[in-house]
């Protein structure tokens, strides 16, 4: 492009400087966009940050030459514009902006003076949009390009919030000044009150995660001190249950009936089992393990008194356990195929399996009592 190209955006000497500029850096802009977003897009998935978006773009010529133009010689040169570059991060929770926002200051340069943190700039009875922007520039140390030295020197912005906050910026975009036209104060207060919903649902999500995260924690600290009787028998409880491997002494003895291996498999399956026979919390489960391992030990050397097997399932411990239970509680045959058919899908199959688990249950001395 020439200069004459330039007359059409009406702008002073300086400002159509600065856009000869502009046009002549693109180059460097384009390979400073590059490595941002690719490294943003890095260091979040290794720090295991879910976002929904990391983005970045150039200010378009047009859009640069009408703030140009607007700010009326208020830049002297290229270099002192620092949005010509733009990234965004957008996460789903407020305290994950603060997370995106640690990463960025300990691998960029944050030029303070110049940034700002909308989250903190409300008034009493305004809903502004939140979100954080750090005017940014990289550090020789972290990367650098003989060829463009000038790439360290860009500043830049980083923009960060959460995703209802970047619908909302969307939102008073384009229904608030870019209209061109005053907004009456009744859609002013729509407008608010709609900001308001969002910011609640946003810090509402926060709290959510937070308090789920506090529950998470003190199930563990339940589970881990043996205090199962506190605990709902649930996903998470269940999981930090079977860490503490409740079955594993139940199948050692089993697999040295014939100096077996045992392969191991997921124990998570039967936490649907145990909730259908109505077991309410982790104690009821470790009450089935204590009293009933030896009649599920002896229930499974009977099944592999008369095999040369090498190999058994995890899952045979916790089978006999059940087995044991449903027929202490007058389950028989039927309550056995039950048991098999809610864990393993329906399968004709089942009986027959449940009539040798019963045949093998006689044997032992709880059925005759």
């Amino acid at each position: 492009m020439n200069n004459d190209s330039l007359e059409k955006y009406g702008l002073n000497p300086l400002g159509t400087m600065i856009l000869e500029e502009y046009r002549e850096k693109m180059p460097v802009f384009e390979k400073l966009k590059d490595f941002v977003c690719d490294f943003l897009k890095k260091k979040v998935a290794e720090n295991n940050i879910y976002v929904t978006a990391v983005e970045a773009r150039i200010k378009a010529e047009a859009s640069l030459a009408e703030k140009l133009e607007r700010k009326n010689g208020k830049y002297k040169s290229l270099m002192e514009l620092t949005d010509i570059l733009g990234a965004r991060v957008i996460v789903f929770y407020n305290d994950d902006v603060d997370k995106i926002a640690a990463l960025v200051e300990s691998f960029f340069v944050v030029d303070w003076k110049n940034s700002v943190d909308k989250r903190k700039m409300h008034e009493l009875n305004s809903f502004g949009y939140n979100s954080l922007h750090f005017i940014c520039s990289i550090p020789q140390t972290l990367y650098k390009d003989p060829e463009c030295p000038e790439i360290n020197e860009i500043r830049f912005e980083i923009q960060m919030r959460t995703a209802l906050q970047h619908v909302w910026a969307v939102l008073d975009h384009d229904t608030g000044y870019k209209s061109g036209f005053e907004i009456p104060q009744e859609y002013l207060r729509n407008l608010n009150r709609l900001a308001g919903m969002l910011e609640l649902v946003d810090e509402q999500f926060c709290k959510i995660r937070t308090d789920i995260n506090n529950y998470r924690y003190h199930v563990q600290s339940l589970v881990h001190s043996g205090r199962f009787d506190e605990v709902a028998l649930n996903g998470d409880s269940f999981g930090n249950y079977l860490k503490l491997k409740p079955f594993d002494k139940l199948n050692q003895r089993i697999a040295a009936i014939n100096q077996a291996e045992i392969h191991e498999s997921s124990m998570m399956p039967f936490l649907k089992t145990l909730k259908f026979f109505r077991f309410k919390t982790l104690a009821d489960v470790d009450k089935l393990v204590k009293e009933n391992s030896e009649d599920a030990y002896q229930l499974a050397a009977f099944q592999l008194a008369n095999t040369d097997l090498d190999i058994i399932n995890s899952s045979l411990g916790v089978i006999s356990l059940l087995v044991v239970y449903i027929l202490k509680k007058g389950g028989g045959v039927a309550g056995i195929r039950t048991m098999l058919d809610d864990l393993y899908g329906e399968s004709a199959g089942h009986e027959s399996w449940a009539k040798r688990l019963y045949d093998s249950a006689l044997k032992l001395s709880f059925m005759n009592q």
